[in-house]
């Protein structure tokens, strides 16, 4: 075979550094869960004290709004500043190559020896890549601080995936309130389907089996639900 013959691939691999799929998983969760139980504390309370099921309706709506933007303001600052950081350790990278390169070239054939390269290739290797500074920096910032120069985390796909996914999951509780329910059992049906359905989902970019995801997501959004109105309820009582 010769060297020019291509190497077949037989696998391809999942993206582990992009910056959507964080997000968009916890906040389909996150927008799911807490908006299940804000619904579930509010329709106690309401229960309890007598009150009209638009409060219900309202409050949902309300926390889907608040919670989708906080969702991705704090997705959005979190990114930046990761990012900001980042890119402040690329350019003092950058700044030793040009002021230190000889430095920088023995601590590269340093780390080859360490990942078992012999003393004279690791130096040889160190020595090629250091003539191109480009390539010298990738290599360095990947070695020292585990980052792709090509690859950093975008802070507008965080926020714009966090605000879609978790509207998305809050929505969904709601649903049966905006068309015509006045009860929460509708609500409270359509919510532990879909936290099974997340929890499935979630398991597809993991090595756990789906019912483990799906029952997990459920035993945790109904523990939150049943906390949330609980104490809606005394609270109702305590006010009707």
């Amino acid at each position: 075979m010769s060297d020019s013959t291509p190497f077949e691939i037989h696998h391809d691999h999942r993206d582990v550094t992009g910056g959507w799929l964080r997000p968009a998983v916890f906040g389909v969760s996150d927008g799911l869960v807490s908006n299940f139980a804000l619904i579930a504390g509010v329709a106690g309370g309401v229960s309890a004290a007598g009150a009209d099921v638009d409060a219900v309706v309202l409050a949902g709506l309300a926390g889907l709004v608040a919670g989708a933007c906080s969702m991705a303001t704090g997705e959005y600052v979190s990114v930046a500043s990761q990012s900001e950081l980042a890119m402040a350790e690329i350019e003092l990278e950058r700044t030793e190559l040009e002021h230190r390169p000889d430095a920088e070239r023995q601590e590269l054939a340093q780390t080859f020896r360490r990942r078992g390269l012999d003393a004279d290739l690791a130096a040889q290797v160190a020595e090629q890549l250091s003539r191109d500074s480009d390539a010298a920096l990738e290599v360095h910032v990947r070695e020292e601080l585990g980052l792709d120069i090509h690859d950093l985390p975008s802070p507008w796909t965080a926020a714009i995936s966090s605000f879609c996914s978790f509207t998305v999951g809050a929505s969904i509780p709601v649903l049966p309130y905006l068309f015509g329910s006045q009860t929460l059992w509708p609500a409270l049906v359509l919510s532990v389907v879909a936290l099974f359905a997340v929890g499935v989902l979630v398991t597809r970019v993991t090595v756990r089996p789906w019912w483990y995801g799906g029952v997990r997501q459920v035993v945790l959004g109904g523990a939150a639900a049943a906390i949330t109105f609980g104490i809606g309820s005394a609270i109702g009582t305590g006010i009707s």
